[in-house]
């Protein structure tokens, strides 16, 4: 079952072609979605949430949602027992031009305390562990940096001292690994509550400080383009407390609940628990929930050279032809597929939920095929192509084969 997916707009996208969400659209359905050059294509949302859902392709054909409703039995025995009649997950491809806000997850149980006390701003009652995919070069901010270096930034970067306060920054200065946590904490408080005119002047003072020097360090390049983007605006400090992490193509990271990060550019392959639960840091207009945001933050800091380990997600080979990023959550976890050029047809396992395959590498002339059960004849065979999404159901076998001259890229989330 072919997929029409619906594509987010928003302003941090990339413009135009430059963005993989805009190419795969545009492929995907090349008689309905035209590339405006000059727009932002943000998101790709395939899955059944309410703010973007998939159809099903076809004239008068339904949603996937409706469509699953009618027939709930293709989710799967297992995913309908935990999860209700309901696809668990939302699957997208993002293209990040601007930053996206700093931001933490709620836990289950906490994500419904939020929901009861205030539906208006936390609306569903939801979880959302997420896992994010490189397809291209993809920078991200990722958990507390080793505790050295945010003290480091804080001898080094008097303005940032300064919005901190001088007993958190002295406190937090003092910290040793043994007991460094509450000090970071209220280091931390006292930089998300500090004074908008404090804010501004110190922010101000280190962007003039280093446009003047003509040699700066990666974390001094991200303030400038962040003071640029989002003037006057705390995350542009936060930075100094966080982790800068670089993914290359099909390197993971996996973001559970309370730990803060955001994304800050690239494309890349998104994986979540169905909700919208986000309480934000900075680089943001949004409401930034100071409370609830420094009570419920990991304030872990790794050693030195533990960083990639501690936040970057290790897949596992399922066989020569399939890569798994087992998410360590029941809702969701996503498979990259792949078909070589030598000609032959690969079978991929058959997953006991429904699942959502999109086709991110290819030439025209591949071709994929379906199945129900390992025994049973193939109910389907199409061509491959960039952009193509398909929903499977549960046990559904799919099979495909490169034509030999580009491999095929696929990636499936699966509950």
């Amino acid at each position: 079952m072919e997929l029409k997916c619906q594509v987010q707009q928003y302003a941090w996208g990339k413009l135009g072609k430059v963005s993989a969400v805009a190419e795969f659209a545009a492929n995907g359905r090349p008689d309905e979605f035209c590339i405006d050059g000059t727009a932002p294509y943000a998101e790709l949302w395939m899955g059944t949430h309410p703010n973007g859902p998939s159809m099903l392709t076809g004239q008068d054909a339904p949603s996937l949602a409706d469509h699953i409703a009618k027939n709930p039995s293709m989710l799967g025995e297992d995913s309908r027992k935990a999860f209700g009649d309901n696809l668990p997950f939302l699957f997208k491809v993002l293209s990040v031009n601007k930053a996206l806000s700093i931001q933490a997850h709620p836990d289950k149980k906490h994500a419904e305390q939020l929901h009861a006390s205030h539906p208006d701003i936390y609306k569903d009652d939801n979880h959302k562990p997420e896992m994010a995919i490189a397809l291209t070069n993809f920078e991200a901010l990722c958990g507390f940096r080793p505790l050295s270096q945010i003290q480091a930034s804080v001898k080094s970067v008097p303005q940032l001292a300064e919005v901190i306060g001088s007993d958190d920054a002295d406190k937090l200065l003092k910290a040793t690994k043994a007991n460094y946590t509450e000090a970071l904490k209220a280091a931390f408080a006292s930089l998300i509550q500090c004074p908008k005119a404090k804010l501004e002047k110190s922010l101000k003072s280190l962007e003039e400080e280093l446009d003047k020097k003509t040699c700066t360090t990666s974390t001094e390049r991200l303030f400038l383009r962040l003071t640029f983007e989002f003037p006057g605006d705390v995350g542009c400090f936060v930075i100094y407390f966080l982790n800068l992490i670089t993914l290359k193509p099909g390197e993971a990271m996996f973001l559970g609940p309370n730990l803060p990060h955001a994304y800050l550019s690239g494309d890349c392959i998104e994986c979540m628990a169905c909700s919208d639960n986000v309480v934000r840091a900075g680089l943001t207009p949004k409401m930034i929930d100071v409370k609830t945001l420094c009570s419920m933050l990991i304030y872990e800091c790794p050693d030195d050279d533990k960083v990639e380990e501690a936040f970057k997600f290790k897949p596992v080979n399922e066989s020569d032809h399939c890569v798994l990023y087992d998410a360590p959550v029941p809702d969701f976890s996503v498979a990259q597929l792949k078909a070589k050029v030598d000609g032959k047809a690969v079978k991929f396992p058959a997953r006991k939920s429904a699942s959502i395959v999109i086709i991110v590498k290819a030439l025209g002339g591949a071709y994929c095929a379906f199945k129900k059960g390992q025994n049973e004849p193939y109910v389907q065979e199409g061509k491959v192509k960039k952009g193509l999404v398909v929903f499977l159901q549960a046990d559904d076998v799919l099979e495909m084969a490169s034509d030999g001259k580009e491999e095929i890229l696929a990636y499936q989330a699966f509950c």
